[in-house]
This record gives structure tokens, C-alpha cells and sequence, in this order.
């Protein structure tokens, strides 16, 4: 089943409905109201979706096959640190496989996983348009470049480090 980080339900609910207001109307709407829900709680909460369902009239399997299928939609509350790392061809060739491994090693996290401290979350994605800097690591909108897997304890690190400081 999918996790829903612990929150008011009735907030959830006011938040969602309102959302949901200027998209009952426009057919086709449900991709677009699921990018909002997300921009709003950073993920789409269990509790959002059976409100879509009911306030869309769209069922609840659909949208969750809607869900699925984009891998830009959360189920769960990413960490407060996103760490993007590209697969893509040129990073692949590069090293990216060493890299992930190095990920798991140092915060025993796979694609698409939060460390249980909430603080970490692994994407993978398949490019970030910086080939000739392979591989590439960006975390929270910071790109690391020609990335060894002897830097990403340093990484981590870093990050943990600006986490506790605020």
C-alpha cells in the first residue's frame, strides 16, 4: 500500500478541494491537478487521491495507474534532500552503476527510497543535460560533476552537515 506521511486529514481535505475546484470543470484536468496536489504537500497523499476520485468522478484505479506511470509523481514524502542522479547514456558509460551502488553503500537507499531519518531520497533519472560533465549528481539543484564514488560519502556528508545546522 502506498505511505502517506502523518497529517491532518481534514487539512489535507480543505487544501485538496480547493484545489480541485478550478479543475472539476475542465475535462482532461487530472494530470494537471495531481502536479498541483504534488506542488502543495511534495507528494500525492493516499487521502488526495480518493479526493480527486470523488471530486473528479475518475476512479481510483485510474489515477493510480496515472500515478504510476509518470515517474515525476510521489506516493510517499521524499527526504529534504533529493539527491538526482543521471543513468542516462553518457553518465552510464562514465561510471553512474559505481555511483549508485556507492548510494546504497553509504545510505542504503534504492531508486526511489527515503532513508527511515526522512532526510535523503535517491532519484534516478535519465538525463540532466550535462553530458560532457559525466556522471552527473545533483542534490537539492546543485550539480556535482565527473562524480567518483569516493566523493559521495563526501556528498552525503555535506548535506547531512547543512541539514543539522538548520
Amino acid at each position: 500500500m502506498v505511505e502517506e506521511k502523518p497529517a491532518s486529514v481534514n487539512e489535507t481535505k480543505e487544501k485538496v478541494e480547493k484545489l480541485l475546484v478550478k479543475w472539476k470543470s475542465k475535462r482532461g484536468s487530472l494530470i494537471m491537478a495531481l502536479h498541483e496536489i504534488q506542488g502543495v504537500f511534495g507528494f500525492v497523499p493516499w487521502s488526495a487521491v480518493e479526493i480527486v476520485s470523488r471530486e473528479l468522478n475518475i476512479p481510483v484505479s485510474q489515477i493510480y495507474a496515472v500515478l504510476t506511470f509518470y515517474n515525476y509523481f510521489k506516493l510517499s514524502a521524499p527526504g529534504k534532500v533529493i539527491i538526482s542522479l543521471c543513468d542516462g547514456t553518457a553518465c552510464h558509460i562514465k561510471g553512474a552503476p559505481s555511483l549508485i551502488d556507492a548510494i546504497y553503500n553509504c545510505l542504503g537507499i534504492k531508486d526511489g527510497e527515503t532513508t527511515a531519518d526522512g532526510v535523503f531520497h535517491l532519484q534516478i533519472v535519465r538525463c540532466l543535460g550535462c553530458c560532457g560533465l559525466a556522471p552527473v549528481v545533483v542534490v537539492n539543484g546543485k550539480t556535482y560533476r565527473k562524480v567518483v564514488p569516493a566523493d559521495i560519502p563526501k556528498i552525503i556528508a555535506e548535506w547531512r552537515s547543512s541539514i543539522t545546522k538548520k
